[in-house]
Order: C-alpha cells, then structure tokens, then sequence
C-alpha cells in the first residue's frame, strides 16, 4: 500500500466522519421544517446545538487533506461546482447563524424566520452533497488536459438528483435516530415514526440508484465481484439495514444509529472500492480521469501530512469524544437551551 492509496482512504474516512456526524444534524434540521410545536423546536435545537460546530471540523479536515493531498482533484472540482459550492457554503452559514440568532428576540415571526433558515439551510446542503457525488459517479467532462467546464444545470441531472435524495433520505434517517436518542415521550415517539419512514425510503431509494447506477456509469461494476473489500463493505450494508427496523422496534435507538452509521460507512466504502484508483472520472474518456496517481501532490507532501495526521487525529477524535460524553443523555429543555 502506497502513501497515494494511504491517503485515498484516510480521506474517505474523514468523508464517512462528517457525513456519520454532522449528519444527524442535517436531518434533524430537515425534521425541523415539520416540527408541530415551539417544545419540538427548541428541542431540535438543543439536540445539535453543543456538537454543530465540533460535528464542522471533519468537513475542513477532509477538504485540508484533499487540497494538500490531491491538489488538481481539488482544484478541478472546487472550479466545476463553484456555484453549487457557494450555495452549499450560503446553506451552511446560514444554519449556524440561525441557532445562535433565534433566542436572541423573543418574537414569533423573528422565531419562524430563523426556524426557516435552519431547516433549509439543512435541507439543501444534505441535497446538494449527494448531488456532488452523484456527478461524480456518473463522470465529469475533463478533457485531455485537465480541463473542466460545467454549466450549474447540467449538474442538476437525473442521475445526480437521484443520489441526491438518497443522500437526503439516508441523514433523515440518522438525525431521527439520534433525536430519538436524545429525547423522551411524544417527541420521542414522533422521532422514531420519522426513522422508520426515512429507513424505508432509504432502503427503496438505494435500490434504485444502485440499478439506474448500473446503466449510468457501468464502468464502476468492472471486477468488483472478484474484490474482497467489496464483499465487506455490502454485507456491512446490509447488516446495517436489517439492524436499523429492529432496533427501533424494540426501542434501542442507541443500536439503531449504530446501523445507520454502518450504512453510511458502506455506501461511502462502495463508491470508494468501485473508482479506486480513480477520483474523478471523466466522461469524455476515463483515460482522462484524475486518479490517486496522475492528481496527488510529492511524496515528501504525502509523508510530513500523515505525521502530522497520526498527531492531530487522536485530538480531534479525543475532544469529540469528551463532548458527547459531556452531553450525552436526554435532553432536559431549560432556559439555558436554544
């Protein structure tokens, strides 16, 4: 195993840390949209409120570790989805500005106005980030040299919108499991209808994109039957998928986030074990992809980033853990909460 393949994975794992984590708070603010009472919604708030922000580093740390690693993938994609990025970025600014914002008056229009923000400023980036992936599972348009140059509607295809909503269905899924977590009675009980509905449609919605994946970019089913990993990574999903109804049906919803997350974990893993060694195909010719090799940065680059990695992780991973463990348990609303 190279230091190109090294890093490959380790961003894939920062990728599957963010979508596992900051995950649950994009469909919890999507549930917001729903929310039928002032306790739901301040209880929406204060199930993300202390972790949003801790939840964000995975986010910059993958996006770091892309931009020093793979340099040209960066660039190349960063250039291509510059508007879909922008309103990514606006979505995800305005959520943060929302929860800090909405306790500030005591007003329901200046209340609702923020409730809005949150949960579309949820609602859109949990949309666009399968919307990404799905462009760049079907290929990108880079040419011979590198070049890349896609209008924003052309990234609003079928394809990429079906992934979208199993983006979007798949941290529904998660967020109502962890609300469910987090609180108790009706809240909890309308929490866990969520789960299962968003499980379901989870379930349907990776059928079919895993069949209209097929025929779009089939290029990605080439050996995978004869890949180990693979074989792993599906049986992962699935036991993921069985785990979450069960777990919710006996009301162990710690066991069944753990599911969830293994779904993710999976579908992240899958796309990971079929464009390896690709990371951005091209779809005017894979011979013009950008791959772990033709895209990465030295080998010098790659050997101080992972020192400094084995250092910085086990910070990162050790403050997550102190603050979930700090706020871990039911939510108790009270007026120091959102």
């Amino acid at each position: 195993m190279d230091l190109n393949t090294i890093w490959f994975l380790l961003i894939g794992v920062l990728m599957f840390a963010y979508a596992a984590l900051d995950g649950f708070d994009l469909g919890v603010g999507v549930m917001h949209l729903f929310a039928r009472s002032e306790e739901q919604r301040r209880t929406n708030m204060a199930a993300v409120g202390p972790v949003w922000d801790g939840n964000e580093v995975w986010l910059l740390t993958a996006g770091g570790a892309l931009f020093a690693a793979f340099p040209i993938v960066y660039a190349t994609t960063f250039s291509g989805f510059y508007l879909a990025f922008m309103l990514l970025l606006f979505a995800l600014i305005f959520r943060a500005v929302s929860m800090e914002f909405r306790i500030q008056v005591d007003g329901v229009l200046w209340q609702r106005f923020w409730d809005l923000a949150f949960g579309l400023g949820s609602l859109v980036p949990a949309l666009l980030f399968g919307v990404a992936v799905g462009n760049v599972l079907r290929g990108l348009p880079i040419d011979a040299d590198g070049s890349l140059n896609v209008p924003f509607v052309e990234l609003l295809n079928p394809y990429a919108l079906l992934v979208g909503v199993l983006s979007l269905v798949m941290l529904l899924m998660q967020g109502a499991i962890y609300l469910a977590s987090r609180t108790e009675g009706d809240l909890c009980r309308w929490a866990a209808r969520w789960a299962n509905g968003a499980w379901f449609a989870f379930v349907v919605v990776w059928i079919v994109s895993t069949i209209a994946t097929f025929f779009t970019a089939p290029y990605l089913f080439e050996g995978i039957l004869s890949k180990p990993l693979f074989w792993i990574v599906i049986l992962s999903m699935l036991a993921g998928i069985v785990a979450v109804p069960l777990a919710l049906r006996s009301q162990e919803y710690v066991w069944a986030l753990l599911g969830s997350t293994m779904c993710i974990a999976a579908l992240i893993g899958l796309m990971g074990v079929s464009m390896y060694p690709r990371m951005v195909p091209s779809s005017l010719d894979l011979a013009n992809s950008l791959t772990i090799h033709n895209a990465s940065s030295t080998p010098r680059t790659h050997t101080v980033m992972l020192i400094i990695a084995l250092m910085g992780l086990p910070l990162v991973i050790a403050y997550t853990v102190f603050v979930y463990k700090v706020f871990m348990g039911k939510i108790d609303l009270n007026r120091e909460h959102y």
